[in-house]
């Protein structure tokens, strides 16, 4: 089976053309020499794969006829990154800076659910202070006649 369609298969990458740039790129390796797509591989190869900053290690178990579900990919690799790989992209994950520092960029949806949210509610205090405050300017008025 061809290395593109097997990685497509095993669910490491979305799509299959996806899988193909990312071997074009250099960033898929059997063994510990780089491929082209068309590459067969077979039982036993590891493939090492460079995603999210972190090289992914898997081994080849066996080929499946077509793309399988999630559950099955361990029927068909096995997993061989080191786990110093795995503390790394909790680490980034972790980081609040990782995915965006506060007040750059645009607001997410959450931030613009608080902001709206801030907005009527301060509004409503505002209407309500103001009709009271008429409310009693005018009681003042006549009282005073």
């Amino acid at each position: 089976m061809r290395v593109d369609k097997f990685l497509w298969s095993v669910r490491f990458y979305k799509t299959r053309s996806i899988a193909a740039e990312e071997i074009k790129k250099n960033r898929v390796s059997v063994g510990d020499s780089a491929v082209k797509s068309s590459r067969e591989i077979k039982p036993g190869d590891v493939i090492k794969i460079k995603k999210n900053q972190i090289e992914y290690a898997i081994e080849v178990i066996q080929l499946p006829q077509s793309r399988v579900g999630a559950k099955l990919v361990p029927l068909y690799v096995r997993d061989r990154t080191e786990k110093a790989q795995y503390e790394i992209l909790e680490r980034r994950r972790l980081e609040q800076s990782y995915y965006r520092s506060k007040g750059e960029g645009r607001p997410t949806k959450k931030d613009r659910r608080e902001i709206a949210e801030f907005i009527d509610n301060d509004e409503d205090t505002s209407k309500t202070s103001s009709e009271d405050d008429w409310d009693a300017f005018f009681r003042m008025q006549e009282e005073d006649e």
